[in-house]
Protein backbone atom coordinates (compact mmCIF):
# COMPACT_ATOMS: atom_id res chain seq x y z
CA UNK A 1 0.00 0.00 0.00
CA UNK A 2 1.00 3.48 -0.83
CA UNK A 3 0.95 6.21 2.17
CA UNK A 4 1.34 9.59 2.44
CA UNK A 5 2.69 11.02 6.34
CA UNK A 6 2.41 14.05 7.53
CA UNK A 7 2.77 15.59 10.85
CA UNK A 8 5.35 15.97 13.65
CA UNK A 9 7.84 14.42 15.04
CA UNK A 10 7.62 11.83 12.36
CA UNK A 11 10.48 9.99 12.73
CA UNK A 12 9.16 8.15 15.92
CA UNK A 13 6.51 6.42 12.98
CA UNK A 14 7.82 6.47 9.64
CA UNK A 15 10.71 3.03 10.79
CA UNK A 16 7.71 1.26 12.35
CA UNK A 17 5.89 1.64 8.66
CA UNK A 18 8.88 0.25 6.74
CA UNK A 19 8.94 -2.32 8.88
CA UNK A 20 5.52 -3.48 7.22
CA UNK A 21 6.04 -2.97 4.10
CA UNK A 22 4.65 0.27 3.29
CA UNK A 23 5.69 2.65 0.45
CA UNK A 24 5.95 6.10 0.90
CA UNK A 25 4.40 8.38 -2.04
CA UNK A 26 4.03 11.59 -2.01
CA UNK A 27 2.03 12.21 -5.48
CA UNK A 28 -0.60 9.08 -5.26
CA UNK A 29 -0.86 7.89 -2.00
CA UNK A 30 -3.70 5.65 -1.44
CA UNK A 31 -4.48 6.61 1.99
CA UNK A 32 -2.37 9.18 3.90
CA UNK A 33 -1.41 8.99 7.64
CA UNK A 34 -1.31 12.00 9.94
CA UNK A 35 0.88 11.83 12.87
CA UNK A 36 -0.31 14.73 15.84
CA UNK A 37 -3.53 15.83 16.68
CA UNK A 38 -7.02 17.28 15.35
CA UNK A 39 -5.10 20.09 13.95
CA UNK A 40 -2.92 17.51 11.26
CA UNK A 41 -5.92 15.95 10.36
CA UNK A 42 -8.02 18.88 9.36
CA UNK A 43 -4.40 20.33 7.14
CA UNK A 44 -4.34 16.93 5.73
CA UNK A 45 -7.82 16.97 4.39
CA UNK A 46 -7.70 20.88 3.44
CA UNK A 47 -4.19 19.89 1.63
CA UNK A 48 -5.77 16.46 -0.16
CA UNK A 49 -9.22 16.63 -0.08
CA UNK A 50 -10.67 13.45 -1.29
CA UNK A 51 -7.69 11.24 -0.26
CA UNK A 52 -8.75 9.18 2.69
CA UNK A 53 -6.36 9.92 6.14
CA UNK A 54 -5.75 7.78 9.29
CA UNK A 55 -4.77 10.06 12.13
CA UNK A 56 -2.45 8.58 14.67
CA UNK A 57 -2.44 10.79 17.45
CA UNK A 58 1.63 11.20 18.59
CA UNK A 59 2.72 9.18 22.27
CA UNK A 60 4.73 12.86 22.73
CA UNK A 61 1.79 14.81 23.17
CA UNK A 62 -0.42 12.17 23.84
CA UNK A 63 0.29 8.91 25.79
CA UNK A 64 -1.49 5.89 24.05
CA UNK A 65 -2.42 3.50 25.69
CA UNK A 66 -0.96 -0.40 25.07
CA UNK A 67 -3.99 -1.64 22.79
CA UNK A 68 -3.81 1.33 20.53
CA UNK A 69 0.43 1.66 20.47
CA UNK A 70 1.67 2.52 16.84
CA UNK A 71 2.48 -0.92 16.00
CA UNK A 72 -1.13 -2.02 16.77
CA UNK A 73 -2.50 0.65 15.02
CA UNK A 74 -0.27 -0.13 12.15
CA UNK A 75 -1.46 -3.79 12.15
CA UNK A 76 -4.70 -2.67 12.10
CA UNK A 77 -4.39 -0.77 8.87
CA UNK A 78 -2.58 -3.45 7.67
CA UNK A 79 -5.08 -5.88 8.22
CA UNK A 80 -7.75 -3.81 6.61
CA UNK A 81 -9.44 -3.81 10.05
CA UNK A 82 -9.89 -0.12 10.79
CA UNK A 83 -13.48 1.47 11.07
CA UNK A 84 -14.70 3.72 8.09
CA UNK A 85 -16.13 7.05 9.00
CA UNK A 86 -17.51 9.33 6.33
CA UNK A 87 -17.55 13.04 7.56
CA UNK A 88 -20.03 15.66 6.22
CA UNK A 89 -18.04 18.76 4.78
CA UNK A 90 -19.60 22.43 5.31
CA UNK A 91 -18.70 25.14 3.49
CA UNK A 92 -18.70 29.48 4.08
CA UNK A 93 -19.61 30.84 0.55
CA UNK A 94 -18.90 34.20 0.36
CA UNK A 95 -19.05 35.85 -3.10
CA UNK A 96 -16.97 33.85 -5.74
CA UNK A 97 -14.67 32.88 -2.30
CA UNK A 98 -15.24 29.79 -0.52
CA UNK A 99 -14.09 28.19 2.65
CA UNK A 100 -14.69 24.19 3.54
CA UNK A 101 -14.34 22.40 6.56
CA UNK A 102 -14.62 19.50 8.43
CA UNK A 103 -14.89 21.05 12.31
CA UNK A 104 -16.75 24.39 11.72
CA UNK A 105 -16.89 27.29 9.69
CA UNK A 106 -17.16 30.69 11.99
CA UNK A 107 -17.49 34.66 11.34
CA UNK A 108 -15.61 36.25 13.84
CA UNK A 109 -14.71 39.93 15.07
CA UNK A 110 -11.74 40.77 13.61
CA UNK A 111 -10.89 43.61 15.89
CA UNK A 112 -10.51 41.95 19.65
CA UNK A 113 -11.75 45.56 21.77
CA UNK A 114 -15.10 45.70 19.19
CA UNK A 115 -18.19 43.27 19.45
CA UNK A 116 -19.33 42.45 16.39
CA UNK A 117 -23.00 43.23 14.89
CA UNK A 118 -24.71 40.68 12.46
CA UNK A 119 -28.52 39.47 11.44
CA UNK A 120 -28.85 35.17 11.00
CA UNK A 121 -31.31 32.94 8.67
CA UNK A 122 -32.32 30.04 8.80
CA UNK A 123 -33.25 28.75 5.48
CA UNK A 124 -34.13 32.25 4.44
CA UNK A 125 -36.24 32.69 7.74
CA UNK A 126 -35.07 35.65 9.71
CA UNK A 127 -33.75 34.13 13.33
CA UNK A 128 -32.07 37.19 14.88
CA UNK A 129 -32.65 40.39 13.37
CA UNK A 130 -29.23 41.65 15.47
CA UNK A 131 -26.77 40.04 17.83
CA UNK A 132 -24.31 41.69 19.44
CA UNK A 133 -21.36 39.36 20.00
CA UNK A 134 -17.65 38.21 18.91
CA UNK A 135 -18.99 35.93 16.85
CA UNK A 136 -21.28 32.76 15.26
CA UNK A 137 -20.53 29.31 13.68
CA UNK A 138 -21.49 26.14 12.40
CA UNK A 139 -20.54 22.83 13.14
CA UNK A 140 -20.69 19.44 12.05
CA UNK A 141 -21.01 16.31 14.13
CA UNK A 142 -17.67 15.65 14.20
CA UNK A 143 -16.90 19.06 15.28
CA UNK A 144 -19.48 19.54 17.71
CA UNK A 145 -16.52 18.92 20.33
CA UNK A 146 -14.05 21.46 19.51
CA UNK A 147 -15.42 25.18 19.19
CA UNK A 148 -18.63 23.95 19.44
CA UNK A 149 -18.52 22.67 22.85
CA UNK A 150 -16.49 25.43 24.38
CA UNK A 151 -19.25 28.09 23.46
CA UNK A 152 -22.12 26.08 23.98
CA UNK A 153 -20.92 23.14 26.48
CA UNK A 154 -23.06 20.75 24.90
CA UNK A 155 -21.80 18.51 22.09
CA UNK A 156 -24.65 16.59 19.37
CA UNK A 157 -24.62 13.55 17.21
CA UNK A 158 -26.64 14.60 14.44
CA UNK A 159 -27.63 17.40 12.28
CA UNK A 160 -24.96 20.61 12.30
CA UNK A 161 -24.97 23.00 15.41
CA UNK A 162 -25.49 26.72 15.33
CA UNK A 163 -23.41 28.71 18.46
CA UNK A 164 -23.28 32.50 18.98
CA UNK A 165 -20.19 32.87 20.72
CA UNK A 166 -20.23 35.78 23.32
CA UNK A 167 -23.15 37.29 22.50
CA UNK A 168 -24.45 40.08 24.82
CA UNK A 169 -28.33 38.90 25.33
CA UNK A 170 -29.60 35.53 25.70
CA UNK A 171 -29.82 33.67 21.95
CA UNK A 172 -30.10 29.87 21.87
CA UNK A 173 -27.31 27.82 20.36
CA UNK A 174 -29.21 25.31 18.12
CA UNK A 175 -29.27 22.19 16.22
CA UNK A 176 -31.09 22.05 12.69
CA UNK A 177 -31.08 19.58 10.21
CA UNK A 178 -27.85 18.72 8.01
CA UNK A 179 -29.29 20.27 4.81
CA UNK A 180 -29.68 23.70 6.68
CA UNK A 181 -28.95 26.75 5.25
CA UNK A 182 -27.20 29.55 7.16
CA UNK A 183 -26.92 32.72 5.77
CA UNK A 184 -25.36 36.10 8.10
CA UNK A 185 -25.34 39.49 7.19
CA UNK A 186 -22.14 41.90 8.87
CA UNK A 187 -24.15 44.97 10.28
CA UNK A 188 -21.12 46.16 11.80
CA UNK A 189 -17.48 44.82 11.22
CA UNK A 190 -14.73 44.12 10.62
CA UNK A 191 -15.14 40.37 10.95
CA UNK A 192 -12.98 37.21 9.62
CA UNK A 193 -14.41 34.06 7.87
CA UNK A 194 -12.70 31.16 8.81
CA UNK A 195 -12.71 27.14 7.99
CA UNK A 196 -11.22 24.82 10.57
CA UNK A 197 -8.08 25.46 11.65
CA UNK A 198 -6.90 27.42 8.28
CA UNK A 199 -4.85 29.85 8.24
CA UNK A 200 -6.54 31.39 5.07
CA UNK A 201 -9.10 33.32 6.27
CA UNK A 202 -11.84 35.97 4.14
CA UNK A 203 -12.22 39.53 5.53
CA UNK A 204 -15.98 40.20 6.06
CA UNK A 205 -16.83 44.04 6.28
CA UNK A 206 -19.89 46.20 7.02
CA UNK A 207 -23.04 44.55 4.46
CA UNK A 208 -21.17 41.37 3.54
CA UNK A 209 -23.13 38.10 3.48
CA UNK A 210 -21.83 35.13 4.17
CA UNK A 211 -23.96 31.43 3.58
CA UNK A 212 -22.98 28.46 5.57
CA UNK A 213 -24.31 24.99 4.25
CA UNK A 214 -22.89 21.43 3.68
CA UNK A 215 -21.00 20.40 0.60
CA UNK A 216 -21.73 17.60 -1.56
CA UNK A 217 -18.09 16.26 0.02
CA UNK A 218 -17.09 13.89 2.25
CA UNK A 219 -14.02 13.23 4.27
CA UNK A 220 -12.97 9.56 4.46
CA UNK A 221 -11.39 9.01 7.55
CA UNK A 222 -10.07 5.33 9.37
CA UNK A 223 -9.90 4.43 12.76
CA UNK A 224 -11.58 7.63 14.21
CA UNK A 225 -13.09 5.34 17.16
CA UNK A 226 -9.46 4.97 18.61
CA UNK A 227 -8.07 8.17 17.60
CA UNK A 228 -8.13 8.64 21.35
CA UNK A 229 -10.38 5.60 23.36
CA UNK A 230 -11.12 6.38 26.78
CA UNK A 231 -7.92 4.58 27.77
CA UNK A 232 -5.85 6.68 25.87
CA UNK A 233 -8.35 9.73 27.46
CA UNK A 234 -7.50 8.94 30.84
CA UNK A 235 -3.51 8.47 30.32
CA UNK A 236 -3.60 11.92 29.07
CA UNK A 237 -5.88 13.36 32.08
CA UNK A 238 -5.30 10.87 34.54
CA UNK A 239 -8.35 10.28 37.45
CA UNK A 240 -7.97 7.25 39.37
CA UNK A 241 -6.73 3.73 37.75
CA UNK A 242 -3.25 3.66 35.77
CA UNK A 243 -2.86 2.58 32.93
CA UNK A 244 0.53 1.22 31.28
CA UNK A 245 2.27 3.37 28.20
CA UNK A 246 3.59 1.17 25.27
CA UNK A 247 6.42 2.48 23.74
CA UNK A 248 5.91 1.11 20.33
Amino acid sequence: MKIGLEGRYLEDIKPLLEEEGFVFSKENPEIIITHGGDGALLGAERNHPGVPKFPIRDKKTAPLCSKHCYKNQIQLLKNGLLKQSRLIKIAGLFNDKKLVGINDVFIHNKDIVSALRYRVWINDVLYADEIVGDGVGVATVHGSTAYYRSITHSIFRVGIGLAFSNSTELINHLVLPEDSVVRAKIIRGPALLAADNSPDCIELAEGDEVIVRKTSDYAEIYGLDIFMCPDCRLLRHPRSRPFSVCEK
